[in-house]
């Protein structure tokens, strides 16, 4: 069945992959990002990659204005949304808070929380109306309350968007409106290169050891979470890709399987 699925900050990396491998299984997709010219640029990447029912809204997220933006044009080229995933996000470079310039902090909790939160709000009020729909959310790191010191803006963001989730998928559970989350696990994008940017060498070399254990391609990841999603049928679904059990075993067989996954990328 061919659906409409809309995934915000899909410009590049996981959000990318994910409107790519939506639109490699037949649906139609929205791209969505803040500039124009990353928009125009995402939509002519999987043209040449055959899709034709692609369109690309630049609109900041972070406003009920932009999010209904999105819906609207959307609507007005393909007739409905039938599935939202709130993918947008920002972190900041990993460093103590005082450190930090106030104003990335507060572009954290837009994007991150403020931005997934009006989304939702309009994503809940046209598919009531319309009869329905499935939004998720992203998760990540400090969903689960995992504190890292340099992670403190985002891992909060993430915290507060687990609960406020969690509420919607109560105050939902019954109608026909599915809401769920989606957690991708370590995925190597420049969101990485972000974050550990302005380590010192050491650190970065730790970092990069764990991100290569547990750490996956963007090619691996997005067309298993696309098809977890089109699969579903439940409500408050919680599609995981890196599964306690897998990052065991991952540690496990570290020593004897050896993984580049961060260098890779780079190169």
């Amino acid at each position: 069945m061919q659906r409409t699925v809309v995934v915000t900050g899909s410009t590049r990396g996981i959000g990318l992959g994910l409107a790519r491998a939506f639109a490699s299984a037949g649906n139609r997709v929205v791209i969505n990002g803040r500039s124009q010219a990353a928009v125009d640029a995402a939509v002519k990447a999987l043209a040449s990659d055959g899709v034709a029912d692609a369109v690309g809204i630049a609109a900041d997220i972070s406003t009920v204005a932009g999010a209904s933006r999105i819906w609207d044009e959307a609507v007005a080229r393909f007739g409905r949304i039938d599935i939202w995933i709130n993918n947008a996000g920002l972190i900041t470079p990993r460093r103590k808070f005082h450190e930090l310039r106030f104003d990335d902090v507060r572009a954290v909790v837009d994007v991150n929380l403020v931005g997934t939160m009006a989304c939702c709000h309009v994503a809940l009020n046209r598919m009531l109306a319309q009869g329905g729909g499935q939004i998720y959310n992203f998760e990540g790191f400090g969903s689960d309350g995992m504190i890292r010191p340099g992670l403190t803006s985002y891992g909060t963001t993430k915290r507060a968007l687990r609960h406020f989730t969690r509420s919607l998928e109560r105050e939902y559970a019954g109608s026909p409106v599915q809401i769920g989350t989606i957690s991708p696990g370590i995925v190597a994008t420049d969101m990485l290169e972000t974050e550990t940017g302005e380590l010192t060498a050491a650190e970065r070399a730790r970092a990069r050891r764990i991100y290569n254990i547990l750490g996956d391609r963007v090619e691996t990841v997005a067309p298993w979470l696309a098809a977890e999603v089109m699969a579903n049928r439940k409500h408050a679904a919680r599609i995981t890709w890196l599964t306690p059990a897998k990052a065991f075993g991952r540690f496990v067989t570290a020593r004897f399987k050896p993984r580049h996954i961060f260098e890779e990328v780079k190169a």
